[in-house]
């Protein structure tokens, strides 16, 4: 067995080298905004969603002209107040991770960087022609919505199941999308362009609204194999329908089984879901921070949860 203390050292070479960060204000922010096991960390979070909700509506009364007219004054001090607090988040974020540049090309980075990128730009760049209207950017606003994802655990299941079928999801379009060519051909042939089939693009979209069983009823078929042959597709369109709720509902309930048990991020990768005695993060090996739980324990539940 390895001497205890060559391998504390070993330890605290690896932290460093991989630039862990230590048991100072780095840490405790790091805990605070990515992880949610805390009191700290879940008050954060819960700042952090009414701020984004707020700044949303905002967004919507701010389009309403009435409002705007009386309120437009309060909504621009109340979207620099917001845009403060989330550029304030958004650099909190890069300085307390290890490896910044992993966040700032992440999903979540991404939003957060366009969610508050309009503000800015309007107050620099206000007399470019090209910018019709500058007020336009700040529609962007919305992309804020996208985070309110992030801190559900169902939505981090839902989002595991999707990602885990793509590929099948992929093949069932591919399918849909052949289904969709043969059966517009075939109605160019058998409808012809005196029926509003002119073409077999324009005889592919009917194919779309019969098989999504829309029916907007713009392109109707005359001959009687017309019209059994769109009998037949309403008829398969159900059938395909239901085929990717069955993909997607298998792969969720998969999902379910094997949910994480905390939020614990890893500091290099910043995957979340790692156990409450792991050392090393199961995605790319580095060492993960003390794990800090305050949640009261759940009467039954398994030990070290």
């Amino acid at each position: 067995m390895a001497n205890p203390q060559r391998r504390q050292q070993q330890e605290a070479f690896i932290r460093q080298r991989l630039g862990q960060p230590e048991t100072g204000w780095r840490q405790l922010w790091y805990t605070i905004i990515f992880e949610a096991d805390t009191g700290a960390g879940r008050l954060f979070d819960v700042a952090l969603l009414i701020a984004i909700v707020a700044s949303v509506m905002v967004v919507i009364l701010d389009s309403l002209p009435a409002v705007h007219d009386r309120l437009g004054r309060l909504f621009t001090v109340l979207e620099w107040m917001f845009t403060l607090f989330f550029t304030a988040e958004y650099a909190m974020r890069i300085l307390v991770v290890r490896r910044p540049w992993h966040y700032v090309f992440s999903f979540y980075g991404v939003i957060d960087f366009i969610s508050i990128m309009p503000t800015w730009l309007a107050f620099f760049l206000p007399g470019l022609h090209f910018l019709i209207d500058v007020r336009l950017l700040r529609l962007l606003r919305v992309f804020r919505i996208l985070k309110l994802t992030v801190y559900f655990e169902e939505a981090e299941i839902l989002y595991h199941a999707l990602v885990n079928s793509r590929r099948k999801i992929f093949v069932f379009l591919g399918t849909v999308f052949i289904i969709t060519v043969i059966l517009g051909t075939v109605m160019y042939v058998v409808e012809g362009p005196e029926h509003g089939f002119t073409s077999i693009p324009v005889s592919m979209y009917w194919a779309v609204v019969t098989l999504t069983t829309t029916g907007f009823g713009d392109m109707v078929p005359k001959s009687a194999l017309g019209q059994f042959i769109t009998s037949l597709t309403i008829l398969l369109g159900y059938g395909i329908i239901a085929f990717p709720t069955g993909i997607v509902g298998a792969e969720l309930a998969a999902s379910i089984l094997k949910r994480p048990l905390t939020t614990r991020t890893c500091t290099h990768c910043l995957t979340e879901g790692h156990e409450p005695d792991a050392s090393y993060c199961k995605h790319c090996g580095s060492h993960l921070p003390a794990y800090q739980n305050d949640r009261p324990e759940v009467p039954g539940g398994p030990a070290g949860s």
